[in-house]
């Protein structure tokens, strides 16, 4: 495979690449050089592994906002 260089240094990742490293719209990658070999991989989403560990049960979300506002104007106060 291979991606041309436009006049502004951009590449077109290949489909075949997107899809293996599950990149989409608006993410990053990360470019690694060791030695003579260069390496693109998905940049980290560090908050993503969290997902799933913290189980909450449903909420109210107009009591959530006004606990959330009386904390504020006690803190602020």
């Amino acid at each position: 495979m291979k991606s041309k260089i436009t006049s502004k240094f951009q590449i077109t990742i290949p489909r075949e690449i997107r899809e293996r490293l599950h990149l989409g719209v608006s993410d990053s990658i990360e470019w690694k050089i060791e030695e003579n070999r260069i390496f693109v991989e998905p940049a980290n989403k560090p908050f993503l592994k969290y997902k799933g560990s913290i189980k909450v049960e449903a909420g109210n979300i107009k009591e959530d906002i006004l606990k959330a506002r009386r904390m504020w104007t006690l803190k602020n106060t």
